[in-house]
């Protein structure tokens, strides 16, 4: 899993320790070596948690593609990352993108299960959802808003909020994401400057 490798370099590139990580991230030190070492696999949570922490996208910790002009990606190679615990996928479906500020993500959730809890994103980032499967129920601010969106649905958002996606139906739940890094306050790109 490159998820590990890449929070490694990229905490060691900015002269962070475990220590300072676990504050900003609020994920413990032995949590963080562990998932740095590929010895734990974090929930989809946690690792937005850590993410949101090192001021980068998940999308751009997953991705093992190069910048180039032109890639192909074919389905059997999407980077895809699987929540252990409530089997929630996240498949990356823009490589090329996430380098740029944004990403454009398929989400499947299993049915009567749930994306857990979603950390507040930097000011100015968007998301926009897609329902293309079943129904999802969204839930903002710590539940200060929920919305049911059925197939066909589509829906907006600052996220710069707490935020979780809700499968209650006994189908599979299948929504297209697209987050938009591009103008959140204090940069251009929540994505580190050296990046690749």
């Amino acid at each position: 899993m490159v998820f590990g490798k890449k929070v490694k370099t990229l905490r060691k590139s900015r002269d962070m320790t475990l220590k300072e990580l676990s504050i900003l991230s609020n994920v413990s030190s032995s949590m963080l070596s562990q998932i740095e070492r590929e010895e734990k696999n974090p929930t989809i949570q946690v690792a937005c948690q850590i993410a949101e922490a090192l001021n980068t996208t998940l999308s751009y910790l997953l991705d093992e593609q190069e910048d180039k002009d032109i890639i192909l990606l074919k389905k059997a190679q999407r980077p895809i990352y699987v929540d252990e615990k409530s089997g929630f996928q996240r498949h990356l479906l823009s490589p090329s993108l996430s380098s740029q500020g944004i990403e454009f993500i398929l989400n499947i959730i299993p049915p009567f299960s749930e994306s857990g809890v979603f950390p507040a994103h930097k000011v100015g980032v968007k998301e926009n959802i897609y329902i293309s499967k079943g129904r999802l129920d969204v839930e903002l601010g710590g539940g200060s808003f929920s919305v049911e969106l059925v197939e066909g649905d589509s829906f907006y958002f600052a996220a710069d909020t707490e935020h979780r996606f809700i499968n209650l139906s006994n189908e599979e739940c299948h929504y297209f994401l697209v987050i938009d890094s591009t103008h959140y306050r204090g940069g251009s790109s929540t994505l580190p400057k050296d990046n690749k």
